[in-house]
């Protein structure tokens, strides 16, 4: 470890906090790239198929391996699923241009991916978290995927295999690559945004999100500076994260990675990093390149793209209803937070919520239950039943125990819950009844209801519940619980 001392100017200027103290507070700062695979029949500039699994180069034509004299065609449903992404992260779609990037493609026959890189399709856009921020979105652009090469022997890594297989069924996929703004700043809001992303992307049925495919994947650009500090720090990018908590773990390990160096008077290298799910690290891949790096130049062989703005306007307005506007939807119906809604809409529920409100249920009362007793769906019973059982539960006429029991078989049977109460024998007690049960239950019970009555706060909160109980046993649970408290209540103040 070299002394903080002796850090040249160069360095220090160049990675913030060089030298600050191990125990300093520090900011992450996070950006994200997510390359996710456009749900298309066909591949972006041919017409082999477009498809997840099956036998190796199969899935191929002269397009797909760069044969000499192939050309090529731009995939049309996969431009209008490109301009959907642009639309619903509330970009502008403007004209845009192809280029070549030249690499060291070993599974990608041609040495070169067709990228727009100067020009893209969608710019200046933002994706709102179910929390209500805003991560700004820099572009999302339009490009080919590559090949695949599977490493055999020395771990599944290059270094050290015995030989390589090459499986071109992915090259020439449409891929849309999302460029976020470096506004995230822990792990928990990367998850996050991911995670809206792909909802978005699914919704709108430009890729079906399959992380766990391939179908999706993140590269993320870390890296941490003194809290307060405004200049951004030598950022390190993780390549290829493919799952959620993959990408919570990795961004924690090279956070602190990236502290631990800086704290100790080490400056951080710009380089393009590996997570290791096995050994829960981060390790050096390559140097970053930049974009000279990769030597674009325009593609000769496609024209400018230019969509008219009719058909834009047309994409536009056969956008579906988003995650965030569902959320907003609901948030507003039931009187709660969107972020609140965020479950409901996460599990698809909130167009039923939205029913039974309608319909007159009690909006607490939806969200109570859809979130504690319906988290595996509402099997068999319709929005306007659901209301028909939550009038019953808020008149009195059922206890919240036996709204659960009917609940039940409302789900599993469907029927009309009055009739479900009455077989069940569920009636609703008389409230004199209740008075005589309580006064049996007191006469057992003389010292605990002297520490209700005259107790502390903590010993007549502990003695709520205790009477509380006791009345439930008491009545198998057909006592109204808001009944049971107003007459504790009651009684306790003479």
């Amino acid at each position: 470890m070299s002394d903080a001392t002796t850090v040249s100017p160069e360095k220090a200027e160049a990675n913030p906090g060089l030298g600050h103290p191990a125990d300093a507070e520090w900011e992450t700062v996070i950006g994200l790239e997510v390359h996710a695979e456009l749900h298309t029949e066909t591949k972006l500039f041919c017409g082999a198929p477009n498809r997840f699994g099956g036998e190796p180069n199969t899935s191929i034509d002269p397009v797909s391996l760069g044969l000499p004299g192939t050309l090529p065609v731009l995939n049309r449903k996969a431009v209008e699923l490109a301009i959907r992404v642009g639309l619903a992260l509330n970009c502008t779609v403007q004209p845009s241009t192809f280029a070549r990037k030249n690499y060291f493609y070993p599974d990608m026959p041609k040495d070169f991916q067709i990228s727009q890189y100067e020009d893209p399709i969608n710019i200046d856009g933002w994706l709102e978290l179910p929390d209500g921020r805003r991560v700004g979105i820099e572009r999302a652009h339009i490009e080919e995927d590559t090949g695949k090469s599977t490493h055999v022997g020395g771990g599944g890594r290059l270094h050290g295999s015995g030989y390589s297989l090459v499986d071109y069924n992915r090259a020439g996929v449409p891929l849309i690559e999302i460029v976020g703004r470096p506004d995230l700043r822990n792990a928990d809001d990367a998850r996050a945004y991911v995670s809206e992303l792909r909802a978005v992307l699914v919704a709108i049925g430009a890729s079906d999100g399959k992380m766990e495919e391939g179908s999706m994947r993140v590269d993320c650009n870390v890296s941490v500076r003194p809290m307060g500090e405004e200049r951004l720090g030598t950022r390190c990018e993780i390549k290829n994260v493919n799952s959620l908590r993959s990408l919570a773990r990795a961004i924690e390990y090279e956070s602190q990675r990236q502290i631990d160096l800086l704290a100790s008077g080490v400056p951080i290298s710009q380089e393009t990093r590996h997570w290791n799910e096995d050994d829960g690290r981060t390790h050096t891949l390559r140097s970053k390149e930049e974009a000279t790096d990769y030597r674009y130049f325009p593609e000769p062989d496609l024209v400018t793209l230019a969509p008219s703005a009719e058909w834009i306007e047309e994409i536009r307005a056969a956008l579906p209803v988003l995650p965030a506007q569902r959320r907003h939807a609901l948030a507003e119906a039931a009187g709660i937070a969107p972020t609140e809604a965020a479950l409901l809409v996460e599990r698809e529920q909130d167009e039923f919520a939205l029913a039974a409100i309608a319909a007159g249920a009690s909006p607490d009362g939806v969200v109570k239950h859809l979130e504690n007793n319906l988290a595996d769906g509402v099997g068999e019973m319709s929005a306007e039943t659901f209301a028909a059982l939550s009038a019953m539960e808020t008149s009195g006429e059922l206890s919240a125990t036996q709204a659960k029991t009917v609940l039940a078989e409302l789900v599993a049977s469907g029927g009309d819950p009055k009739s479900v109460a009455a077989a069940h024998g569920f009636e609703a007690m008389d409230t004199s009844e209740l008075e005589g049960i309580l006064d049996g239950i007191i006469a057992e019970n003389a010292e605990e209801w002297e520490r209700f009555c005259t107790g502390d706060e903590g010993d007549q909160k502990k003695m709520q519940g205790f009477f509380t109980g006791q009345i439930m046993r008491a009545t198998k649970g057909q006592a109204d619980g808001k009944v049971v408290a107003q007459l504790l209540g009651r009684r306790r103040s003479g």
